[in-house]
């Protein structure tokens, strides 16, 4: 094996292991989401609990595809491909008060997360496969 085609295993190996962490955050967006649509019909303060475990699960798998994504781009920049994907802060905001606004401001930050996961998840599968 040449040393062009062991960077380029690297790189996809790195790359799957993105996808694996993305995939595992925007599970624990959605189940989030799912306990926020509860917490808004007044689901109380178990679901609100729920909710937020989910959601820093979702960040720490976040945290996760953060560090994965900056090996993946490591490794192609190795074999000379670039990679711009830029995950955000995007769940920094908590409901602090259980009221229907704030559960609402936060349904609304957990679907833009989902959709910019969504769409690292898209420019990950497309670098992938041209590798």
């Amino acid at each position: 094996m040449n040393d062009l085609q062991r960077e380029r295993e690297e790189a996809i190996e790195a790359g799957e292991r993105a996808l694996d962490s993305l995939r595992e955050a925007r599970s624990y967006i959605s189940s989030a989401k799912g306990f926020g649509l509860w917490d808004i019909l007044g689901g109380g303060s178990f679901v609100t609990l729920f909710k937020h475990m989910k959601i820093d699960k979702a960040r720490q798998a976040i945290d996760r595809a953060r560090y994965d994504l900056q090996d993946f781009s490591r490794e192609l920049r190795d074999i000379r491909t670039n990679l711009d994907i830029d995950i955000g802060d995007f769940l920094t905001i908590f409901d602090l008060m259980d009221n229907f606004f704030a559960d609402i401001m936060v349904q609304s930050r957990l679907s833009d997360a989902g959709r910019r996961i969504d769409d690292a998840i898209y420019k990950v599968e497309q670098c992938l496969r041209s590798l």
